[in-house]
Parts: structure tokens; sequence; C-alpha cells
């Protein structure tokens, strides 16, 4: 297929489109800016620049591309950490799921194009009643944190936008794998701290492994959604122990909820005690996915170990 990725310059995207072009896809990949082009184009992409935000400009790139399929990957997390300001830590992915999905969505009719595939999150979304680990038949959470208002609100329209047109959602879990993760130096310096009694259950997948089921999912998905996470739900209080000793750092610090809240707010709280899990049994059913790191347990040494530097 042709395959028109938006955000392909993204650290999902940067996996993603190798793992395209092995398959046999022609992939034309969009950035923000064209000093990335070059990196795309050695990626094996065909480069466009785009503003997401421009639907004049999307559709003109779409039409253009002449696309079998979109893949919309556009965020802007980088270097994101404030956990306080949620909402506007995350204001301009908020505005990509939003207004980037609907550019892109309103593009995809116009040009004809079949396939849709979009990039949503699993980490902290579903309710916080209930078991642990949630399949994507269970709700999202019905009342969030404050301070996670928008950014759920953005979260469920680009998931209802994108199947309405029957296309396919990937909720995936927490990402791991990247060097620059600024997550690595908070844990370093004993910034990141358990609270509580560090409850909250997180669900990981490594990017290599987020991008393979991307492949998949375009290839053989249905209309719907799916988690994208590996096979081990944990507790806070599980891998930030581990990920710390990993990094030759010490034990996280323990704070209780009070003084959690005045430093990280009610949304870090929540993401820290409250956070529930996610199944991965559908995508590994339906699409036939086989994880590279079926748990953090082992992505973790992998990806951040002494000898990763080695094997990179």
């Amino acid at each position: 297929m042709r395959v028109f990725v938006a955000g392909a310059s993204g650290a999902i995207g940067a996996r993603l489109v190798p793992q395209l072009v092995q398959h046999g896809h022609e992939v034309i990949g969009t950035s923000r800016s064209p000093q990335k082009a070059e990196r795309l184009r050695a990626l094996g992409a065909e480069p466009v620049a785009l503003d997401l935000l421009d639907p004049d400009a999307v559709g003109k790139a779409v039409a253009a591309a002449e696309p079998d399929a979109i893949v919309h990957q556009a965020t802007a997390l980088a270097g994101t950490s404030d956990l306080k300001h949620f909402d506007k830590t995350f204001a301009q992915t908020n505005r990509l799921r939003t207004e980037g999905t609907d550019a892109l969505v309103a593009a995809a009719r116009d040009a004809g194009v079949g396939r849709f595939v979009a990039q949503s999150y699993a980490g902290w979304p579903y309710a916080r009643v209930g078991g642990p680990v949630k399949t994507e038949a269970d709700p999202l959470d019905p009342e969030p944190a404050a301070e996670m208002r928008e950014t759920l609100a953005a979260i469920r329209h680009l998931e209802s936008a994108v199947v309405a047109v029957g296309g396919i959602v990937l909720r995936y879990g927490g990402f791991y794998g990247s060097p620059d993760d600024p997550q690595l130096e908070l844990v370093r310096k004993r910034q990141f701290p358990l609270v509580g009694d560090g409850g909250g259950v997180w669900s990981f997948v490594h990017f290599e492994d987020a991008a393979s089921a991307t492949v998949l999912a375009l290839e053989r998905g249905k209309t719907g959604i799916y988690n994208i996470v590996d096979d081990d739900p944990a507790p806070v209080r599980e891998w930030l122990p581990a990920l710390a000793a990993v990094l030759d750092a010490k034990p996280p610090r323990r704070i209780p909820r009070w003084l959690a809240r005045l430093v990280a707010g009610e949304s870090g709280v929540a993401l820290m005690t409250e956070a529930r899990g996610a199944s991965n049994g559908k995508a590994k059913a339906e699409l036939g996915w086989t994880l590279r790191y079926p748990s953090w347990r082992q992505g973790f040494p992998a990806a951040y170990g002494s000898g990763a530097a080695l094997a990179a």
C-alpha cells in the first residue's frame, strides 16, 4: 500500500516507517519542519512538511500523495513531564487529536482513502473502578481528575471520529525504549517518587513492539479499538523500583498522597495510585501480534541497562 504517515518523524513514527518499508509499503511521511525531511528520506519515506492544524494544507497533501491508507501518529509529547498542569502540558497534542484528526478524516474522505489508523492511549483513561486490568470493552473514566478532563475529551474525540469512518484506534501503553525519555533523569535523581501505596497499574510497550503492532493493524486490523500493550500490567510499586535498579539509581522515595497532591496535583496522584492497566488479548488474537519484549521486566534492561548502549 501507499501509506501516508502523519507524524512520521516522531518517536513512534521513526520506528514505524522502516517497518512499513520492510513490509513492502510505500511511505509518505510528514513532519512539522523541512529540517527533518532528510531523516525521513534516510528511513525510506517520501518526506512532506505539513502543519496538521492547517486543514487546507492537509487536504492538498493527502490528495497529492494518493495514499491507500493514512496512519495518524502526530503528537507533541517530547519532553512532557508536568503532571500537575496536565491539560496545559498536553494542549498541543489535544489539538492534534481533535483538529488534526478532523482534518485527516476529511482529507481521507475526499481522497477516497480506505484505511485509517490512529494513535490513542491506554495508560490512564480507563475508569478507576473495578479490576486492575481493562479490555477495550471497558468504559473510559467518567470522572477524570479535573486537570485531565480536556485531555480525555480529546482522546474520546479522536476515537469516536476514527471509528465512525471505519478506522482503527490503537490505544498504546506507556512507551519506552528512547534514551531521551525525560522520566529517566527524574528516576536517576530520585524525583519520581512512589506515592501512597503505589497501587496505580501501568501498562507499557516498547517502541519497536508498538510499531510492529501498528503495521499488523494496518494490514489486517478490523474497525474498532485495540490495546497495544505488553503482557505484564504492573503497579507502580513494582515497576518503578525495578527501573531505578536498571538505571543504577537509588530506590525511589516514598511520599504520602497529600504531599504528592501539592507537587503533582490530583492527576499525578491518580496516575500513581488509581490508574488501571490494559489487556492485549484482542490485539494478539486478531492481529497475530508477537512481542519482542513481552514484559517491561525484559524490556527495561534491554533498553536502559549497562549493555544497552553497546547493543544499539
